[in-house]
């Protein structure tokens, strides 16, 4: 029976290999992201001299949003690889990010909270920068959209700090 039993975790632990196929695929998509970037690059660059101010302001607010969702999907890819997959072995001496190994899955949590805000937030401030082609009705709900946003990123702040909190009470214990 024992021997059943670690044949079933061995089965188990190894799944997590799967997960590999999602991050690599996400390194994919956020390529295929860079190249709609790069578009985006191009076209306020050809056309800045031809924009207003506000015009000018949106694209770049789009910019901004698009580098956000891309640190997202990175967060993502190497935050979730290094949490279930496996470590990376190249570390600061190696030229390595200084971070890898410190965010946890409650961390990443509140950071992909904080992006999703940040991007929401931007997105807001477009329409509202835009707000002549937006109904009053569509504005109270992308601002409500938003508060949830926000809401939600706090609770899950709070919540990563009282687990923080209660951690660090057992391991006074």
């Amino acid at each position: 029976m024992k021997r059943l039993e670690l044949a079933i975790e061995s089965i188990i632990l190894a799944s997590r290999w799967l997960l590999v196929v999602f991050y690599i695929g996400l390194g994919l998509a956020l390529a295929v992201y860079a190249l709609s970037f790069g578009k985006k690059l191009y076209e306020f660059i050809t056309t800045v001299f031809l924009l207003g101010d506000t015009d000018t302001i949106l694209k770049m607010l789009g910019l901004i949003d698009a580098a956000l969702v891309a640190s997202l999907v990175v967060m993502v890819i190497i935050s979730g690889y290094e949490n279930f997959v496996s470590r990376f072995d190249a570390q600061d001496s190696d030229g390595g990010v200084h971070w890898l190994g410190t965010i946890d899955v409650g961390s990443l949590k509140v950071k992909v909270a904080s992006t999703i805000v940040a991007i929401s937030s931007i997105h807001l401030l477009q329409v509202f920068l835009n707000s002549s082609s937006y109904s009053t009705d569509q504005l109270m709900w992308l601002t409500i959209i938003h508060l949830a946003f926000v809401v939600s990123a706090l609770m899950l702040a709070y919540i990563d700090r009282l687990m923080g909190l209660s951690k660090g009470k057992k391991d006074e214990e």
